[in-house]
């Protein structure tokens, strides 16, 4: 993407990815593969464009035994719009994932119990919506239809009150917000390139960045540059003189 220079919001939704043999067999796509992972355009009715369609991060947002829209859902606000839900308060307990009689239960109606209590619903509210829309990738990122014979729900509502249903809706809704994900995405490049943690007075350069990014329709190399061309980047402070040197 960066050599190419395409558009960062193939992070968000895209018409291709990157596969190799087996995660395309893994992906259901059709097509020659070798060992090394190469580019590949998506059919039409692919769920895979972007991110959210990438085994990895959807594996890493979900438990051993099963899928967890809280935790994807805190993926999703955290390292995508970057906004994190708090910490959960002290003596919080676990999610009781009994069934009650023998009516069976989905993780759904689990969740909707847990939400009942208003401390733990404050949070869970803006959370557990955006992993529900991902329901439909199990724990190693498969697309399935249904969970021990009952179909999967992939609805959500957030709090402003938009509705979708499922992860194609979902990245309509995140490209809607795609410039809170280029800010975020502008301060994670510009930590990693200082090698630190970002001050407030960074803050500023960042949002100068990510307006600029915005205004050449989001192309990597304006990310780039405007990262090796900030302040931060170009000067160091000297903490001994509280001064500012040119690197």
């Amino acid at each position: 993407m960066i050599s190419n220079n395409e558009s960062l919001l193939n992070f968000i939704d895209s018409d291709f990815t990157y596969a190799n043999r087996r995660l395309a067999r893994h992906y259901r796509i059709e097509g020659e593969f070798r060992e090394q992972p190469r580019r590949t355009d998506l059919p039409a009715d692919s769920h895979r464009g972007g991110l959210l369609g990438m085994s990895a991060v959807l594996a890493v947002s979900s438990y051993p035994h099963r899928t967890s829209p809280v935790l994807r859902g805190k993926w999703v606000l955290e390292n995508l719009l970057g906004t994190p839900p708090p910490a959960p308060p002290p003596g919080v307990p676990p999610l009781n994932e009994k069934q009650d009689g023998d009516s069976p239960q989905t993780l759904r109606e689990i969740l909707e119990k847990h939400r009942q209590d208003a401390t733990c619903a404050t949070c869970h509210d803006h959370i557990d919506p955006l992993g529900f829309g991902l329901e439909n990738f199990d724990v190693l990122g498969r697309w399935r239809s249904e969970v021990d014979g009952q179909p999967i729900d992939a609805a959500g509502q957030l709090s402003d009150g938009t509705k979708f249903n499922g992860p194609d809706e979902l990245r309509k809704i995140l490209l809607d917000r795609k410039d809170l994900f280029i800010r975020n995405l502008t301060a994670k490049l510009m930590g990693f390139a200082l090698g630190r943690g970002l001050l407030p007075a960074d803050y500023c350069a960042v949002d100068e960045i990510a307006d600029d990014v915005r205004k050449q329709d989001y192309q990597a190399h304006s990310l780039i540059l405007g990262i090796v061309n900030s302040v931060p980047f170009r000067y160091k402070q000297d903490g001994t003189h509280d001064a500012i040197r040119q690197e």
